[in-house]
This record gives C-alpha cells, sequence and structure tokens, in this order.
C-alpha cells in the first residue's frame, strides 16, 4: 500500500513538473526582441532613444531597454503611445 502512494505521488510530481516547464516555454515565447536603434514616444510626447536592443513583453506590451549608461529600464503600456526602430 505504502508503494502505491509512493508511485501515484511520484507520477503526479512528475505531471506537475511537466506542466510548469511547458508554461515556462510560454513565458520565454511572449518575449519580442527588436535590434538596433528605436525610439519610444512617451505620453507627455517627450521621447525616449535606445542604442541597443529592446525587449518587448506581447502580453502586457511592457518595454524594456538600457540606457546609454547600461542601466535597465522598463516602460508600461500607460507610461508610452508609440515606438519604431531601425
Amino acid at each position: 500500500m505504502k508503494s502505491q502512494i509512493n508511485t501515484i505521488f511520484l507520477k503526479l510530481l512528475l505531471v506537475s513538473l511537466f506542466g510548469v516547464s511547458l508554461s515556462g516555454c510560454d513565458l520565454l515565447q511572449d518575449v519580442k526582441e527588436i535590434n538596433g536603434s528605436c525610439t519610444i514616444v512617451l505620453v507627455d510626447g517627450s521621447t525616449v532613444v535606445s542604442n541597443g536592443n529592446i525587449e518587448i513583453l506581447e502580453k502586457t506590451q511592457t518595454i524594456t531597454y538600457r540606457d546609454d549608461a547600461g542601466k535597465i529600464w522598463s516602460l508600461f503600456k500607460d507610461e508610452y503611445t508609440s515606438y519604431t526602430c531601425e
């Protein structure tokens, strides 16, 4: 009886881990990376220029980029109106 419980527990654990690993792959596919210079127009009309790559989280439309000093910044969809990249 104890070995049956252990076997069932092990199967449930493996199925759970498999499900978690598949959902993790979806997170990686949700990121769109754009190489090159991009100009982001903020809601106040000012612009941010990123000379490196930007990443856009498709689900939330959050843009992540690095400034000239290498600091990482994120802009949420309600903080910008558009972006263009070369």
